[in-house]
């Protein structure tokens, strides 16, 4: 009975101490952002809505990466939690502004998103936070890491998605930027969705304990250069077999189609999450 009372105390304890973070990282999208996210949020500004969803969610997934593992202790439990939920939260925030300056680097993240309310900046800054949660989580979650590691792993991650955004454009017959700015969401919920997948296939590089930065770096290479290739072909796959007859590229970038760019989003994301559990990129120690 009293390791059952040990255990839920304990639970609250860091169920607390998530609520106390998950405020913090909306005090610090709230101060790092130039405008008022309460008042988007109450007028209906879809975009600011999708952009904090993600936000949201990366933020979970880097708290639930800092408090999984085995324990050292309820103290030194406390201790780990708290900085690396901080890190993490600073992290993420960076990660808007290398989504802002350098992924969507042909027009201003704010400005489609505050004054033209661009779902499909949304999406994709969505898709941008979730790669960059699920990369962090990782790398701070299992044995042997620490802050360097963290850091390491996330501009590791973040150099990945600006190559892989500039091969997703280039591989596409339309300009994703073009589409985006002209208030395409269909275009970026599938670019989005396609990011996310990416953060999926990162994360199997990144989670567990580190070895070396040798056996490490070497299985996140691994999983870096089977994303690149796999996730086009995924989209590929998409395209002539599970729709033959329809166009993809010209049903995103013409007709606008919200459907398809959903369903883009969901095929990437779902066989990423497979590559995840059926793929070993580990190699032998």
């Amino acid at each position: 009975m009293d390791s059952i009372k040990t255990d839920i105390s304990s639970g609250l304890i860091f169920l607390l101490i998530t609520v106390v973070l998950f405020l913090f990282a909306k005090v610090i999208k709230d101060l790092s952002t130039p405008y008022s996210i309460n008042e988007e949020l109450r007028t209906g500004n879809d975009a600011a809505a999708c952009s904090l969803a993600g936000y949201f969610c990366a933020t979970i997934f880097i708290l639930l990466g800092a408090i999984l593992g085995p324990s050292q202790g309820l103290r030194q439990d406390i201790i780990c939690f708290i900085g690396y939920g901080f890190l993490g939260i600073v992290l993420l925030n960076i990660s808007r502004l290398i989504n802002d300056k350098i992924i969507l680097y042909q027009f201003s993240n704010v400005k489609e998103i505050i004054e033209d309310r661009n779902a499909g900046t949304g999406a994709v800054e969505f898709g941008s936070y979730i790669a960059s949660g699920l990369v962090v989580a990782g790398s701070i979650h299992g044995e042997g890491g620490g802050v360097t590691t963290a850091l390491v792993f996330f501009l590791l991650s973040q150099l990945v998605l600006i190559i892989f955004s500039w091969l997703y454009n280039r591989l596409t017959p339309f300009d994703v930027h073009a589409e985006i700015e002209r208030d395409n969401i269909a275009a970026g919920v599938a670019f989005g969705g396609s990011l996310v997948a990416l953060g999926v296939i990162l994360l199997k590089g990144a989670v567990g304990n580190f070895i070396s930065w040798q056996y490490n770096l070497t299985n996140f290479a691994i999983c870096v250069i089977s994303g690149l290739i796999l996730l086009p072909l995924i989209r590929l796959f998409f395209d002539k077999l599970i729709l033959p007859g329809t166009n993809l590229n010209y049903e995103i970038s013409h007709d606008q189609n919200l459907g398809l760019g959903i369903l883009e989003m969901i095929i990437a994301i779902l066989f990423a999450v497979v590559i995840f559990f059926v793929f070993d990129f580990h190699i032998s120690q």
